[in-house]
């Protein structure tokens, strides 16, 4: 089915055809409509055109409403103040336009087919080191731009860029040879342990290893040659390595999928990825020009870019010894996902505090033409996630937090709130709405708040019924659910010939913004307007609910019907929304 105009949309194409009509001249001009509290919509385009064609606005805009002819949609259309129009629309055609959304499986959103192709860099944990709760807000975010990227038509290649390569891996695969069952994993009946228990293993390891790595000069000494033979490909080396790196799957696995996200195998390429490209990226960036020889080390600088003495400070994609860097890395990743993936937009979900490393990552990209006017790449950053005291989140003993901690933390404080209000569910049933109760929550606090802004970490208002929290809204798509439980033989029904309360006019208003608010959250890259979208569609339900009785006291039958009919497109639209920022909507609460 063709996406559906929204009511913004054919009001605007109205004001259009009016200010076309009554002056030619300005035919092309912008109405600048908008939502407004004083009516359903305002146009204030007249102002800027009264300017420049030197007329009075009033008149100009008393002389385009008079140009409109009588229609279905627009009940009323007022001049107010220098020039202003205040636009309200029929119930009819609003009744008409949620109807026809109604009928569509994807509630009118538009499909874009010739969209293009975003690679999306996001969730990036590292090898052989415990999640923690600053990789929270990469993945969520990252998982949440996928799904509303998607759904608009996007075509979305994932990647999650490892940490998998480096000078700590020498440390541990010698440590491994010296001491081979260390990371003996299977049980004696032959199942796998956990990733819990795999990342036990692996911190064990890590420690062991570098307090021998701190006490053994001679230790270090083999643990750097290690190095030297996992970067010349050496088969011993590199097989150890890889039990890490499948070591450390097993518990990223299990904590992606603890936050109910799907990572698959074949998306995560982590830096070790890019290790045969280093040298020809290196190359080219050489001899086109784009990095110079600066002390032995291979630069690139910028002329906005300077330290504190105010002397340039370089971008360096290879050092003076001859090892490679980030940025050597990044800027390989680029050509490959540019050259192999086809990409026409690179998407990195990651923390702000890197931002001056993408920008010149981005500029050496640009220089070197593998970012053009075809290409381009987005660093979406994003804030620090703070404790209640405001101050970066640490444990009492001034650890980080461990991300599987806070994680089982809120799935226990959802499930004493799901267990206290429910009435007829199973401790099963209460034990799995409580994990998703909780893990929306975690993932509704983080997509709420812009992502570029810090955010407080806190599960006493995460797991709250009342206020912007993921479970405001699963209460809300569970109350709607409860309703049509007891709506007998009365079916959801749309009546355009029915005059509308304030509360659902207001209701199916904001219903009809659905396509335009997924259309602005893919293109800004900002989920958390979907998710003050659907808070707003909460919390005007919630006054519908009070002031639009829909069973008791029970209205007319065609009343009733119109209600239900409002109530299911809320529960679709709902769960969409929340589908879309990767929270599930359970049926019963």
């Amino acid at each position: 089915m063709a996406s559906v105009p929204s009511l913004a949309s054919t009001v605007q194409q109205r004001l259009a055809d009016g200010l076309s009509a009554a002056l030619p001249e300005a035919a092309s001009a912008d109405p600048l409509l908008r939502r407004s509290d004083r009516a359903d919509f305002q146009a204030n385009g007249i102002l800027a055109l009264a300017k420049q064609l030197k007329g009075n606005p009033r008149e100009l805009a008393t002389r385009v409403v008079a140009a409109i002819p009588e229609n279905d949609v627009l009940a009323e259309i007022e001049v107010s103040g220098p020039g202003f129009l205040n636009i309200t629309v029929t119930d009819a055609a609003i009744v008409r336009t949620l109807a026809a959304r109604a009928a569509d499986a994807r509630l009118g959103v538009p499909f874009n087919e010739s969209a293009g192709t975003t690679v999306i860099d996001y969730a990036q944990p590292n090898v052989a080191k415990e999640m923690h709760v600053g990789h929270l807000r990469s993945a969520v975010i990252g998982a949440a731009m996928v799904e509303i990227l998607e759904f608009t038509g996007e075509s979305v290649v994932r990647r999650h860029h490892i940490g998998d390569w480096g000078t700590q891996f020498g440390m541990l695969i010698q440590f491994l040879i010296e001491h081979p069952h260390e990371l003996d994993h299977k049980a004696e009946d032959g199942i796998e342990v956990s990733g819990e228990e795999a990342m036990s293993n692996l911190n064990r390891l890590y420690k062991a290893s570098r307090a021998l790595f701190d006490s053994d000069e001679e230790f270090k000494t083999r643990a750097r040659a290690r190095v030297v033979d996992l970067q010349a490909g050496d088969e011993e080396t590199l097989a150890l390595w890889q039990r890490f790196v499948d070591e450390s799957k097993i518990y990223f696995y299990s904590v992606f999928d603890k936050l109910d996200m799907d990572i698959r195998d074949a998306d995560v390429v982590g830096e070790s990825g890019y290790n045969e490209m280093l040298a020809e990226t290196c190359r080219i960036l050489e001899e086109s020009g784009v990095a110079v020889r600066s002390e032995g080390a291979l630069c690139v600088f910028f002329d906005d870019v300077k330290g504190p003495d105010g002397n340039p400070t370089p971008l360096i994609v290879q050092k003076s010894d001859g090892g490679f860097g980030y940025a050597a890395t990044d800027l390989s990743a680029i050509r490959d996902r540019v050259r192999n993936l086809k990409a026409t937009t690179l998407l990195y979900v990651v923390d702000a505090r890197q931002s001056l490393h993408f920008k010149m990552v981005f500029e050496t990209a640009r220089r070197a033409g593998w970012l053009n006017e075809d290409v381009k790449a987005v660093q979406l950053a994003f804030g620090t996630v703070l404790g209640k005291d405001g101050k970066p989140f640490k444990t009492r003993e001034g650890e980080t937090v461990r991300l599987v901690d806070l994680l089982d933390e809120a799935i226990d404080r959802a499930s004493a709130v799901v267990r206290e209000k429910a009435r007829d569910l199973t401790e099963e049933e209460i034990s799995e709405r409580g994990t998703q109760v909780g893990i929306g929550a975690v993932k509704y606090a983080d997509l709420s708040t812009s992502a570029a802004r810090d955010y407080k970490f806190d599960l006493d208002q995460m797991v709250s019924l009342n206020g912007d929290t993921s479970v405001y809204l699963q209460y809300a798509y569970a109350r709607i659910n409860s309703i049509f439980g007891k709506a007998g033989d009365r079916k959801p029904l749309a009546h355009p010939e029915l005059e509308l309360a304030p509360a659902e006019r207001a209701l199916g208003l904001h219903l009809d913004q659905f396509g335009e608010v997924i259309a602005e959250a893919a293109a800004e890259y900002a989920p958390h307007k979907l998710a003050a979208y659907l808070y707003q569609l909460a919390s005007l339900y919630t006054t519908f609910y009070d002031q639009c009785p829909v069973i008791k006291p029970e209205p007319a039958q065609e009343v009733a019907e119109n209600r239900l009919f409002l109530c299911e497109l809320t529960a679709r639209t709902l769960h969409q929304g929340m589908a879309l920022l990767g929270i599930r909507t359970p049926e019963r609460l």
